[in-house]
């Protein structure tokens, strides 16, 4: 078997196939990988990723999560599994861990004693487990693996799209002037690297009235020049909203606040990933 072989971006990616450095675990056959990125730390590429993988699964595809933030991983928490630990089959596979919905996920956090032991590692050692998360975990069939991004265009951002087979990625900004600075030389970034760009989601937009639906934007939101200027389409936009600071736990998400997620969050998977 090829290095190509089974490999999302197959024909597409513009790689040396001997030079690639994808090297694919033949048990593992994954169709898209969808990295979640910013740029920016605090605009909400954790909670994103999260919603975008429930969405995905609740439209019955096979999912997958790898937390890439090695630093400052969030996502076991956000799937209710921070008690979690991932072990081996003594055959160098780790097992990934999977939340009540089949959703499989992996994170340094399900390696390390506490969740609150710092990770304080040089680039490669962290580039090191982001290869094993991808080479040695056994993510089995999936139609979709999101990759949740660190903050940045350093190191990691690199090692990602230059060694994983990454479909396209999936940008999260603020209307915040700054935010929309940093988030654009990520833009910038993919471009160069010609890694497909898929889209914006605008999180934390606007507050909604509870009373009267009327939305009220903090900020003089500039998220059609930035559309506009780095050549994306806007995907989403998604208000400060309760639930979505609650994803750790659904039974504490009211009701028109999970309708409201899916109203916003249902249409991008859909768009990118079921109506193909």
């Amino acid at each position: 078997m090829s290095n190509c072989d089974g490999c999302p971006s197959q024909g597409n990616c513009g790689k040396n196939q001997d030079e690639c450095g994808v090297k694919l675990n033949p048990n593992n056959h994954i169709k898209k990988v969808i990295a979640v990125m910013s740029g920016k730390g605090g605009v909400g590429k954790s909670s994103m990723t999260t919603l975008l993988a429930k969405a995905a699964n609740a439209r019955g595809l096979h999912v997958g999560v790898m937390d890439a933030d090695i630093t400052g991983s969030s996502i076991p928490r956000l799937f209710n599994l921070q008690h979690e630990k991932a072990y081996g089959d003594g055959q160098k596979q780790i097992y990934p861990v999977v939340d009540e919905d089949g959703i499989k996920t992996m994170s340094i956090n399900y390696l390390i004693e506490e969740e609150n032991t710092p990770v304080i590692w040089r680039g490669p050692i962290i580039n090191s487990a982001i290869q094993q998360f991808w080479n040695d975990v056994l993510w089995g069939d999936l139609d979709v693996l999101f990759i949740d991004m660190p903050p940045g265009t350093g190191d990691i951002a690199l090692t990602i799209m230059q060694t994983l087979p990454v479909s396209g990625v999936i940008m999260v900004s603020t209307p915040q002037p700054m935010v929309s600075m940093i988030v654009s030389k990520a833009i910038n970034m993919l471009n160069q690297m010609n890694v497909p760009v898929l889209g914006v989601i605008e999180n934390m937009a606007y507050v909604e009235c509870p009373d009267c639906g009327k939305k009220i934007e903090l900020y003089d939101n500039n998220v059609d020049e930035f559309i506009k200027e780095n050549h994306v389409p806007l995907l989403a936009e998604l208000p400060f909203n309760n639930g979505i600071s609650r994803l750790n736990h659904e039974d504490q998400i009211n009701e028109s606040d999970t309708e409201a997620i899916k109203k916003w969050i249902f249409p991008v998977v859909d768009q990118l990933f079921v109506n193909q």
